[in-house]
């Protein structure tokens, strides 16, 4: 596993911040380095108000996303903008997501520590009670 400096992994996204959707080139357009296909294991994922949620559920699913890695000079401006999007402040018991370190899978089988908003417990509990899944565990495939 490659486990990069702790305060600048990269980021697992799986949602409006893959290429194509709505959010990639206004946030990551210009300020990352890499960015290529990687797996999510342990996670399922819900359809939501025009994003998805990633639920942490161990051993039930997998969800489909990229790993982008930031240019170092954009970082820190990077995940400021990336948390506000996600609306995640830490220990905001009113978070809509958290971000968490988890290991990400890339293609070739690597494993990488990545940065990846998951939804918050409260939001998880509302998902698995009444939520709508996305089986594929890819949001592209939602429609």
């Amino acid at each position: 596993m490659t486990t990069p400096d702790p305060s600048e992994l990269p980021f697992f996204v799986y949602g409006t911040l893959r290429p194509g959707e709505a959010n990639h080139d206004l946030f990551l357009r210009g300020r990352i380095r890499t960015e290529a296909p990687a797996r999510l294991q342990g996670a399922v994922l819900y359809d939501g108000p025009g994003y998805p949620y990633a639920v942490e559920e161990p051993g039930a699913g997998t969800i489909s996303g990229e790993l982008v890695t930031a240019l170092p000079e954009a970082y820190g401006r990077l995940l400021g903008e990336l948390d506000r999007l996600e609306e995640y402040v830490p220990g905001d018991p009113r978070n809509l997501y958290e971000r968490v370190a988890r290991d990400v899978v890339r293609t070739d089988g690597t494993a990488v520590r990545a940065w990846v908003y998951v939804a918050a417990p409260p939001v998880a509990a509302r998902l698995r009670a009444r939520g709508r899944r996305i089986e594929s565990g890819d949001w592209l495939t939602r429609r």
